[in-house]
């Protein structure tokens, strides 16, 4: 993944509506293959020990006690999304932002997918320090961005459920 290509996603994700305008957010570009794979093996072991119990969670120990399994789906690049905690709505902002992005990357053609079981392990010390961050910033989205295998089709969607109130 070129750094125009990531520079430009990050450019649309700057340009998302923020709380009071606060704008605060800070963005972590990986494309060390080698870290990635360290992170991934770091962020399945925590959410091992931390999944907790429910509809899903069978399926995600199974997944996550593979050993082949890369959470990161071997993307060339992953785009975290961080905030110093000190603006009100800062996650909110932070969401709004990756929205953004990975609307401007299926605009580009490329994949993304916002990477869950990495969230809970980067906001530890231990994630903060592989991404270089400060203990003051909280990564909010871990995304990552690629070429997808196969174009991607289209999902059903539910209708909504609108209440009128007139």
């Amino acid at each position: 993944m070129d750094e125009k290509t990531i520079r430009d996603l990050i450019g649309a994700a700057v340009q998302a509506p923020s709380a009071v305008d606060s704008q605060a957010w800070f963005f972590t570009v990986l494309r060390d293959k080698a870290l990635l794979a360290s992170i991934s093996r770091n962020a399945k072991a925590f959410m091992l020990k931390t999944l907790p119990e429910g509809p899903s969670a069978g399926r995600f120990q199974q997944l996550l006690s593979d050993p082949n399994f890369d959470i990161f789906y071997h993307a060339p690049a992953l785009i975290v999304i961080s905030h110093s905690g000190e603006a009100s709505w800062a996650v909110e902002d932070c969401a709004l932002a990756a929205q953004n992005l990975m609307l401007a990357a299926r605009a580009a053609g490329l994949g993304t997918c916002w990477i869950g079981f990495s969230q809970s392990w980067l906001g530890t010390s231990e994630g903060k320090a592989a991404l270089g961050l400060p203990e003051a910033l909280l990564p909010v989205a871990p995304i990552i961005v690629g070429q997808p295998e196969a174009a991607p089709s289209p999902v059903a969607r539910k209708e909504p459920e609108i209440h009128w109130i007139s």
